[in-house]
């Protein structure tokens, strides 16, 4: 990398408890044990406020992990595959419990709490993935269950009765599940309707396109590749911005009352 062309910048934002913007210009390799062969920053960590983990990761051909990830009581996970060096060559092979798939670009998979899941690149292409752990709030009489899918093959329905803003719901919505991922696409000039204020947070990954985020009182601008981190109520409302769809996969705790 060498010494700096000027002055050391960052367009990085980091308000413990309130939100993040992390951009990919200085962010660090994090070492995960049982990990073989994968390059992965952690974005979001319990460490500044988030109640889960969120990473992106770069898992070269033959990349493994040598001991099931998240096979400890009460954690959930979910793996989604983002991209691949070779569009068209990349697979990933993941494993929960007694099944075992090949992913696609696009492809991602949700493991119950305690499960975990095994992860393969057999392709010789590297491919990108976005990871996720949180711990599992578990509801009497409901119990998540392992979930495949792929974001190709989803509908994509109106958001909030605006035509130029579209979402997509990657897992099922009844009660056994405590938290989502969801992609949110804004066409050029596309916004929220108001400017939200919630107990949930959110983790988001920027897919494409650029916009101005209103992150509690700031007005902060974010492009593909800029991670987010939004805190309980923190106020946040986006305007696309640029030529091209702002497109962006989040998560999103759901379904649980507030414990005290």
């Amino acid at each position: 990398m060498g010494y700096p062309k000027g002055n050391l910048v960052s367009r990085a934002v980091v308000k413990p408890g309130i939100y993040t913007v992390i951009p990919p210009e200085g962010r660090v390799l994090n070492v995960l044990p049982h990990f073989e062969g994968f390059s992965t920053t952690i974005l979001a960590s319990p460490k500044y406020g988030a109640s889960f983990v969120f990473y992106v990761s770069s898992a070269a051909p033959e990349a493994k992990t040598v001991k099931t990830w998240c096979k400890d009581e009460g954690v959930e996970s979910f793996v989604y595959f983002m991209d691949e060096e070779n569009p068209g060559e990349g697979k990933l092979t993941v494993r929960i419990g007694d099944e075992e798939k090949v992913l696609s670009q696009g492809g991602y998979a949700y493991a119950p709490a305690g499960v975990g899941m095994d992860l393969l690149n057999a392709s010789r292409s590297a491919a990108r993935i976005l990871l996720y752990k949180q711990r599992y709030l578990p509801l009497f009489g409901y119990e998540a269950r392992v979930v495949w899918g792929n974001v190709n093959d989803i509908q994509e329905r109106i958001y909030d009765d605006m035509e130029n803003v579209f979402i997509q719901d990657l897992l099922p919505m009844d009660l056994g599940f405590d938290m989502n991922f969801h992609i949110l696409s804004f066409e050029p000039a596309g916004s929220h309707p108001f400017i939200e204020t919630h107990v949930q947070e959110h983790g988001a990954y920027i897919l494409s396109g650029q916009g101005v985020y209103m992150l509690d009182e700031d007005y902060v601008q974010v492009q593909k590749e800029d991670f987010i981190w939004f805190g309980p109520f923190a106020k946040q409302a986006v305007y696309a911005t640029g030529r091209e769809r702002l497109s962006y996969i989040y998560s999103k705790d759901f379904n649980r009352d507030v414990e005290l």
